[in-house]
């Protein structure tokens, strides 16, 4: 499946688990964006972590969505993004 598709289906139980994360403003960049995922793609998910939050809670972010949806997530901060493409992501990534 698509990981639009699965985001499409289960766009809420993603949020709820963001929600119950140490991170706010989920936003959806890459292939799934574009609209060009295809089967085998990953979703890429960019957050904004709170204070306190380790690396641990962003541990347990990526595996809960990736439970759901059956498929790879990788969920990331703006400082993890490369210098080369940061600017780019964070002006095309849109609210999950």
């Amino acid at each position: 499946m698509r990981p639009s598709e699965a985001l499409h289906r289960h766009r809420e139980k993603i949020r709820g688990a963001i929600a119950r994360s140490q991170t706010r403003n989920p936003r959806v960049f890459g292939s799934v964006l574009r609209g060009d995922d295809v089967d085998g793609s990953d979703l890429d998910l960019l957050v904004d972590v709170l204070p306190g939050t380790m690396v641990l809670d962003m541990a347990g972010l990526q595996l809960e969505p990736e439970e759901i949806l059956g498929l790879p997530v990788d969920v990331v901060t703006p400082g993890d993004l490369p210098c080369r493409i940061r600017d780019r992501v964070l002006g095309e990534a849109q609210p999950l």
